[in-house]
Formats: C-alpha cells, sequence, structure tokens
C-alpha cells in the first residue's frame, strides 16, 4: 500500500457515482417520494392526534431527522450491495479484480463513492423536508459526523453482502430482514420516553438507536454527548469496516 494508486481510485469513484445518478429516477426520485409520503401522512395524524414525544419540540421537527437517517441507511446498503452483485453477474467485476490495483483501492473506491451518493441523497430530502418544518440552529458538524458513521457501517454491510453473495435473494433477504428492521425501529418514529420500560433495554443496547439519536441532536439538542458511546460507535465502525476489508482481500467466495 506504499504506491497507492489514486488515479485508479478517482477513475472508479467517478464511474460509481455517474452511473449512480443517471438511474435518478429510481435512486432519488423513488425514495424521495416515498419519505415524502411519510412524513405528510405522520404530519397529517399529528394534526389530528397531536402526537407527544416527551419533548419540547414538535413530532415533526423529531420525525424529519429520523426519516433523513432512515432513507441514509437504506441506500447506503443498497448501493454498494446493489453495484457489487449486478457486477458479479455481468461479469464486469472480474475486471477491477484482474487490474494493476490492489481490492484494498478497489474497496476503497466503493466505499467512497458510497459515502459521496449517500450523503447527496441524506441532503436531498433534508431540504425538501425541511418545507415542512423550521430549524433554527442545525449543527452541521455533528450532522456529518453521524451521516458519516452510519455511511460507513450500512456501506460495509453492503459491500459484505455484495462480496460473499451471488445473486440477489441474499440481498433482498438481509435488506427486508436486518437493514428494514433496523432503519425502522431504532428510534426512527418515536422517542425512547414513549416505551414501555420493560422493552427499553432494545434501544439501550441497541448502537444503531445511538446513530439515529446522535443524528437527531443536530436537530434537537436534546442530549448530551457521553464518550463511551462514542468510542462504541467508532469501535462498531472498525469492527464493520476491517472485517469487510479483510473478507475482500482474502477473497473468500468473492468470485464465482
Amino acid at each position: 500500500m506504499s504506491n497507492i494508486s489514486y488515479s485508479a481510485i478517482k477513475t472508479i469513484l467517478f464511474y460509481e457515482v455517474k452511473d449512480y445518478f443517471k438511474e435518478f429516477q429510481f435512486n432519488i426520485i423513488a425514495p424521495l417520494i416515498n419519505t415524502f409520503l411519510f412524513v405528510l401522512i405522520l404530519s397529517t395524524l399529528n394534526n389530528y392526534y397531536n402526537i407527544n414525544i416527551g419533548i419540547n419540540n414538535s413530532y415533526i421537527d423529531f420525525l424529519i431527522p429520523g426519516i433523513v437517517i432512515m432513507v441514509v441507511i437504506q441506500s447506503s446498503f443498497n448501493h454498494l450491495s446493489e453495484v457489487i452483485i449486478s457486477m458479479k453477474q455481468t461479469g464486469s467485476f472480474n475486471d477491477y479484480l484482474m487490474s494493476p490495483i490492489s481490492r484494498i483501492e478497489i474497496f476503497i473506491s466503493f466505499l467512497l463513492s458510497s459515502i459521496f451518493v449517500s450523503i447527496i441523497i441524506g441532503l436531498i430530502n433534508l431540504f425538501v423536508l425541511s418545507f415542512f418544518t423550521d430549524y433554527n440552529k442545525v449543527n452541521y458538524l455533528i450532522l456529518f459526523y453521524y451521516l458519516i458513521l452510519t455511511i460507513i457501517i450500512f456501506s460495509s454491510i453492503g459491500a459484505l453482502t455484495g462480496f460473499l453473495s451471488f445473486t440477489w435473494d441474499v440481498q433482498s433477504t438481509i435488506s427486508n430482514f436486518f437493514i428494514v428492521p433496523i432503519s425502522f425501529f431504532s428510534g426512527t418514529f418515536f422517542d425512547i420516553s414513549s416505551i414501555h420500560e420493560s422493552w427499553k433495554f432494545i434501544f439501550l443496547y441497541n448502537p444503531f438507536y445511538y446513530l439515529v439519536s446522535g443524528f437527531r441532536s443536530a436537530f434537537i439538542d436534546n442530549s448530551n454527548s457521553n464518550l463511551f458511546i462514542e468510542s462504541m460507535l467508532i469501535f462498531i465502525v472498525l469492527i464493520f469496516l476491517i472485517s469487510t476489508l479483510y473478507i475482500f482481500n482474502k477473497g473468500f467466495k468473492v468470485i464465482n
């Protein structure tokens, strides 16, 4: 790794980003419509039932950051898992493996492309949904910090899924039974104070809940920084990142 091919990384990065936005109808507009409908329906329900979330802000102020991070979780996983499996099925992934660059550089290129497109997706959704509310102050440092942590974790899971599988069945199974439940049940739609005491342990021991809560704190200052939790999140990021990199570099089941 002493001679890193920055040109190769840049080429793969630009190609993957360009290819992603080429299908903007499916990759950008469709998820945006879904999130818009989510917020529209829940904001209408809130007008009728006055949902109480246990904090001073309105439910919509609480909801929108959760919706945005949910979209980022799903898009960062789907992006890399779909790209790699699609390349395997068409045979183009072998071209990357036979190119004169290391697998570490290939993975870094994929990861950077996922970080870039997921941030853009998150910001687009945040911009559109911000018309439903008016945040007085947004801490962009905290926003991007938790955004990048989230993207690295779920992009690594997506890459790992793509590296170890060859069919869409595996990708759909992991998405439906792992990624979607995490994105829905990590405090996206409700505050932990509304959960019965006997069920709170599910959230207190759920690291993904702290990602969602941390991201929301960039908009709603209702939580204090905890060194243990921050260290735990960094550790989890490194575990997923190193595990994915190790498996890809080792070559286990990477190609047929």
